[in-house]
């Protein structure tokens, strides 16, 4: 693909993340780095297939991004037309590219116009799901957390509400394919590992027989009677796979230590009215309680889930027990599987991430 440019005067700019450029629609020239995602045709409307003309495209900062919140929308004048219009060249779904142009609204939402170049970037691959040296952390202070750094307690858990809101959702039946990704055993691309027990096991193996794995809600689905509903009931970042048997064993418990050895998972423990998980999986289980009690705040018909010191919370939208959640996410943080599973969910299902994972001392401020 040919490299254009219309002659300027101004020397090539720092590219800026497409999260960046949406922050800063001020008319000034600049060069926007990201993924073409699609077309605009309307304020809110990117289509991504059947592509009406040459005149537009949509820019994200992941190639999975499906909100529109998250794009900016660049015009592509004629000088463009036939090397990055998508009708001409749909094969650019996906492409990095890097675009030189003035940062003002398009389709009356935030956009690039009057292109003066239009390349293709450095490393034009997508992003890894394995995160990077060093762990990651901080990777999307940028850009994704970009309105939250800064804050402490409510007004943090206010804004990583807004951030992790916007995503996509999932039908109950299409958790058991993305849970054989997400929970994919890095030993054995055919297995996933279970939540409790650690045990690898085949990814086909999914039902309600004895040694068949399930999806296990963390968030206990009768923790606020959601069920099996889109949303809380299908959210990816507390679904994980579990022994039907141990599933059962847990049922709806809140969580908190002691008890007696569960069978089929020795390391973990349960006693009448709570259950603990193996310890390399405690900080998991906390930061994914963490996540729900800030994504489902009661204002998306659903009720608001929160957190409390019980362990006999019954059909009440709260879950226990706050105190041992902490501990459990200071004595376990995130490890490379619990990070791996974060950026899989963020780049190809939900396209949100669980910002505990991310900042796991977030917790304590918010709930100190």
């Amino acid at each position: 693909m040919a490299v254009l440019q219309v002659p300027s005067g101004a020397a090539a700019a720092t590219p800026l993340t497409v999260a960046e450029a949406i922050g800063r629609q001020t008319g000034v020239s600049a060069t926007v780095r990201g993924y073409v995602v699609g077309q605009p045709t309307a304020t809110n409307t990117v289509v991504t297939s059947g592509f009406p003309s040459d005149y537009a495209i949509a820019l994200a900062d992941s190639p999975g991004e499906t909100s529109t919140a998250r794009m900016v929308y660049v015009q592509v004048t004629s000088a463009f037309r036939a090397d990055y219009g998508l009708r001409s060249n749909p094969d650019l779904m996906g492409d990095r590219l890097d675009v030189t142009g003035v940062l003002e609204a398009y389709f009356s939402h935030p956009g690039l116009k009057s292109p003066t170049a239009m390349a293709p970037a450095d490393g034009t691959t997508p992003p890894p799901t394995e995160p990077p040296p060093g762990g990651g952390d901080g990777d999307y202070d940028d850009t994704y957390y970009r309105s939250a750094i800064g804050l402490t307690g409510a007004a943090l858990k206010s804004e990583l509400h807004s951030i992790i809101s916007t995503n996509s959702k999932l039908s109950y039946d299409q958790v058991w394919n993305a849970l054989r990704v997400t929970d994919q055993d890095p030993a054995n691309t055919n297995n996933v590992i279970l939540l409790y027990s650690g045990r690898s096991q085949s990814k086909t193996t999914n039902g309600g027989d004895p040694d068949d794995w399930n999806r296990e809600h963390v968030w206990a689905k009768s923790h606020g009677d959601f069920g099996t509903a889109t949303g809380p009931g299908t959210d990816v970042h507390h679904l994980r796979p579990t022994d039907v048997t141990v599933n059962s064993i847990r049922g709806n418990k809140d969580f908190d230590n002691g008890g007696s050895p569960v069978s089929e998972a020795p390391d973990s423990y349960t006693d009448a009215d709570s259950f603990e998980p193996r310890d390399a999986v405690k900080g998991d289980v906390a930061r994914m309680i963490f996540y729900m009690a800030v994504r489902y705040d009661g204002d998306d018909g659903f009720a608001d889930l929160e957190m409390n010191d019980s362990v006999s919370n019954g059909s009440a939208p709260y879950m226990g027990r706050l105190s041992v959640l902490l501990s459990w996410n200071a004595q376990d943080p995130p490890d490379a599987f619990e990070k791996r599973r974060n950026q899989v969910i963020y780049d190809q299902f939900q396209h949100n991430r669980n910002p505990f994972v991310d900042h796991p001392e977030w917790a304590t401020s918010i709930w100190n």
